[in-house]
């Protein structure tokens, strides 16, 4: 009987537990739980519930047992930038914010007094987004000086929940890299930005590889579930999961979900005045490799216009509906600040447009066309910057998660950039989760050697321009 391997998968929306295991060189999954996640108000704030988020995890983890598949490893991954910060008995200290949070409004004029953009970028790789964990450290500077003065350790949401399993306190590569405080050369805490920003050196601990063995469930959490495991630290940051199952390594892709993450896998960084400008990332990714990225609004715009229709429309038929919608053909640009984070992202929507001086959509078949062709539109921008600062042509698009189901979104980027696109896995993330472990447990020798298996075990749907 193969063993079993236990992805956890939590995105900023909805979370997973897939269990997997090898059967005759095939990877076979299977969902044993999924619940719902969001971000909730707390004292005008927005902040994670992460006491109901690793209530989740435990309810996930029992549903394992209740079926008889008892994993023998388990691994999670979520979100990248936010944090928990816990005192001297490893207690949590105060709210464990939520990116989209207006406290970090400001906070890079606050960064720059002490060290320029410039600079910035040149040590870290990062591009600028607000949300970014130095803006969120700054504001806690700011906004919070006594928590940050009694916090003895910073742990990044998938460390911090993987310690509540196992109680060992760790900083995986890939999720340390998003904060915008890793030497991007060295691949390590940059000690001396973050004494430059005024940060305590203390909280910051030693960085660990993706794919490493943490230990074992604590033995009170175990008594609980009725079982043990070893407890392996995957590429917690959810892209760099993710990526991990793009079949053909030498292909752009697009991590589509509630963001669009569109890139390349590259073993330096790129981090010149071009790159900045163009707002690109270098994280990190599984095996010390870097992401060379950028961040792209995703599907967080028709997540929202679904919610603001009451739910009565599936994302399926919003898309259908956009696809056979003629009455429009205005083009918003997706990555302004305006729809991160918006009271109504519809009536941001038709603001924008008139804005731009375009036809105003009407219907929510018209505000679902504008919002994919938008984000197509992007895609081919972006394909093309990554092209012309890499001084690489590419052949083709792999399109992974949620949003590779999109039929109607996959076809207008292959229009767009004349490229091939591949669609799928869909459960991209979990897959890569499960890769490290299976990687760990030499169920596979290496990164290509699990990516043939993933080509030979999920749908992977083609899409020629036309």
């Amino acid at each position: 009987m193969s063993n079993y391997y236990l992805a956890i998968d939590i995105g900023a929306s909805s979370g997973r537990h897939m269990l997997f295991r090898n059967e005759d060189g095939q990877i076979k999954m299977e969902e044993m739980y999924r619940f719902p996640n969001s971000m909730t108000k707390r004292n005008g704030h927005f902040v994670w519930d992460v006491e109901k988020l690793f209530s989740e995890i435990l309810e996930g983890m029992k549903r394992c047992s209740d079926a008889g598949k008892i994993p023998c490893s388990l691994s999670i991954d979520t979100w990248a930038v936010d944090y928990a910060l816990l005192d001297e008995n490893d207690h949590l200290l105060g709210d464990v914010y939520a990116y989209r949070d207006s406290r970090t409004d400001g906070m890079e004029k606050e960064v720059y007094k002490r060290i320029s953009e410039n600079e910035l970028y040149q040590r870290t790789g990062i591009q600028f987004q607000k949300f970014n964990t130095i803006y969120q450290l700054m504001a806690d500077k700011k906004g919070r000086p006594e928590i940050l003065d009694r916090a003895c350790s910073l742990l990044m949401i998938p460390d911090y929940l993987t310690f509540l399993l196992t109680g060992i306190k760790s900083s995986e590569y890939t999720v340390a890299s998003s904060t915008q405080l890793l030497d991007v050369e060295k691949r390590d805490w940059d000690y001396e930005l973050i004494k430059r920003i005024g940060l305590p050196e203390r909280i910051f601990l030693p960085v660990s590889e993706s794919g490493s063995r943490l230990g074992n469930l604590k033995p009170e959490i175990a008594k609980e579930l009725g079982y043990n495991c070893e407890v392996i630290q995957c590429a917690s940051h959810d892209t760099a999961s993710a990526v991990m199952s793009v079949i053909d390594k030498e292909n752009v892709y697009i991590s589509s979900g509630t963001w669009s993450l569109m890139g390349v896998e590259r073993k330096k960084a790129l981090c010149t005045e071009k790159d900045r400008l163009g707002n690109f990332t270098n994280e990190g990714g599984f095996g010390g490799s870097i992401r060379y990225l950028k961040n792209i609004m995703g599907l967080w715009m028709i997540q929202k216009v679904k919610q603001e229709n009451d739910d009565i429309y599936s994302f399926a038929e919003l898309a259908d509906m956009a696809g056979n919608c003629d009455s429009i053909s205005s083009v918003i640009d997706v990555d302004q600040d305006m729809f991160l984070a918006p009271d109504n992202m519809t009536r941001a929507i038709k603001k924008e447009c008139i804005r731009t001086k375009q036809t105003v959509p009407r219907s929510t078949a018209e505000i679902s066309k504008v919002v994919f062709e938008s984000l197509a539109h992007s895609y081919k921008r972006t394909f093309d910057e990554i092209e012309n600062n890499g001084g690489i042509e590419y052949s083709g698009i792999n399109i992974i998660g949620g949003g590779c189901q999109n039929s109607y979104l996959c076809q207008m980027t292959a229009d767009l950039t004349g490229k091939k696109v591949l669609a799928g896995p869909v459960e991209a993330t979990a897959i890569g989760n499960a890769m490290a472990q299976m990687i760990k447990d030499r169920v596979y020798e290496n990164l290509d050697e699990a990516r043939k298996a993933v080509a030979d075990s999920f749908e992977i749907k083609e899409y020629l321009p036309v």
